[in-house]
């Protein structure tokens, strides 16, 4: 079974406007393949504080309500992804952080990507561009080539 890492970029397509968010339709598909068992989704636990700051901002912003917001995280928790702790990953997280001028909370997916031997999938573009060649990183607007 194909085994994915997804970002908080990518879940948070699941909850703000489809009008204002390019890819949200690929998400959806890739939860969607997920509840249907047919791949593997993992997270690094930091993916909750992301992906309810992305939430908060977007109700900050009139994106969204703060209750859909809230709504959102719970619907999301509910669905248990499998989350692995920071500090297992935290090391190598830091050295890619270091060598490839990447924020923490971006290669923590990268390290929990190589340590499960699964992809990486966001909706960053930049960052996949700048990881690609290197890790097992993908742009979620490829996500029907994976």
């Amino acid at each position: 079974m194909k085994r994915f890492v997804v970002d908080a970029s990518v879940a948070a397509k699941l909850f703000l406007p489809e009008s204002t968010e390019p890819y949200a339709a690929e998400a959806f598909e890739l939860f969607d393949r997920w509840r249907r068992r047919e791949v593997e989704l993992l997270v690094p636990d930091h993916f909750w504080a992301e992906v309810a700051t992305v939430l908060w901002k977007s109700a900050r912003q009139t994106r969204l309500t703060p209750e859909l917001a809230e709504a959102g995280i719970r619907k999301l928790r509910a669905q248990n992804l499998p989350a692995t702790p920071c500090a297992d990953l935290i090391e190598e997280a830091l050295a890619i952080a270091f060598e490839y001028q990447r924020t923490v909370y971006d290669t923590l997916y990268v390290a929990l990507a190589i340590q499960e031997r699964a992809e990486m999938i966001t909706a960053d573009e930049r960052l996949a561009n700048a990881l690609a060649a290197r890790f097992p990183v993908k742009w979620i607007g490829l996500f029907s080539t994976i």
